[in-house]
């Protein structure tokens, strides 16, 4: 008699109710389904469920991954962003998106507001946001409504961006006009508007605002055209400075100091026209207001009666020294 031999699928045959993918529910992971020698192997299910590759548990738990790992992403994101603009409070950013996208490079060197002659400091509200000091926010919103109206409708923008709209721009933007470009802009500057007082958000205009092809910011503009610090600069400079600010592409210092508007480009008239325009209006302003809005802005005192300092533009910057030099206008 032969010595008897165990059954090796003897587990495998145990009765009791077969489950949807046609196993024996014996609760052994991985068995032989039914019959070994007439059925194909059925796999285990994966750890932590019973899903197999494909099905539509699998994708759902794959898609809610991919949400949450989208949602941190951006909380990431808004949180980096929401410190940069909190550390605009006391930093001077070293660039601007608006700089690094010229082509031509940047000329640019901060100076305290405080070293900014109040005739600039006047002239720039008066000329770019009137509202300024005493808007809580960055603008109005009937105006942003009216203003969104006008572009999707493509009429003349009827009331153009605040300080703290351009600052947006100039510091993370680019010169786009899209309906999409336009609300970061707003959105921006919401921000801005609640991180910064009046005070900085002036300086950050005037400290990062293009004053000609390549040249941004009070301080370089000032040499560059005039040969003298933003403190000293005189009703008459100031506003053909701020003049340029709708249009600084299209002029270049004359031979000796000031500004030539007959450039290569022949856009010249452009930026001519600004400025006679603000010759018109802002002289107006400053007169009826004289520097109220400046001190309502939190910017008191004048600027000769501040303490020199090392970041005052006492001194012509060597690099607006050496676009001087290149373009041979000394």
């Amino acid at each position: 008699m032969s010595e008897y031999q165990p059954d090796p699928w003897a587990d495998a045959r145990v009765p009791g109710p077969a489950d949807a993918r046609g196993r024996w529910a014996t609760g052994v992971r991985g068995r032989w389904a039914a019959d070994p020698r007439q059925q194909p192997w059925v796999p285990a299910p994966p750890p932590g469920g019973d899903a197999v590759p494909g099905d539509p548990e699998r994708r759902g738990r794959r898609g809610r991954r991919g949400l949450r790992l989208l949602a941190r992403t951006l909380a990431a994101v808004l949180v980096l962003q929401a410190l940069v603009v909190l550390a605009l409070r006391w930093v001077d950013p070293p660039t601007t998106a608006f700089m690094a996208a010229n082509p031509g490079g940047a000329v640019q060197q901060s100076v305290p507001v405080e070293h900014v002659s109040r005739n600039f400091l006047a002239a720039v509200i008066a000329h770019e946001d009137q509202p300024l000091p005493y808007r809580s926010g960055a603008f109005e919103w009937d105006r942003l409504v009216e203003r969104a109206q006008a572009h999707l409708s493509g009429q003349e923008d009827p009331h153009g961006s605040t300080i703290p709209q351009q600052v947006a721009k100039n510091l993370f933007l680019t010169q786009g006009m899209s309906a999409w470009r336009k609300a970061v802009e707003a959105g921006l500057a919401a921000e801005l508007a609640l991180a910064l007082d009046d005070r900085r958000m002036l300086e950050l205009y005037v400290n990062y605002a293009q004053f000609g092809p390549t040249l941004y910011g009070v301080c370089a503009a000032s040499w560059y055209y005039f040969d003298t610090p933003p403190s000293d600069l005189p009703v008459d400079d100031a506003v053909r400075l701020v003049g340029l600010l709708p249009s600084p592409g299209h002029v270049q210092r004359a031979p000796g100091g000031g500004m030539d508007f007959e450039v290569a480009d022949g856009m010249g008239w452009l930026s001519r026209s600004h400025v006679v325009n603000a010759q018109n209006r802002v002289p107006r302003h400053i007169a009826a207001r004289g520097f109220q809005p400046v001190e309502d802005a939190g910017i008191t005192g004048l600027a000769a009666d501040q303490p020199a300092a090392a970041d005052d533009c006492s001194q012509r910057p060597q690099a607006v020294a050496d676009l001087i030099a290149a373009e041979g206008t000394a």
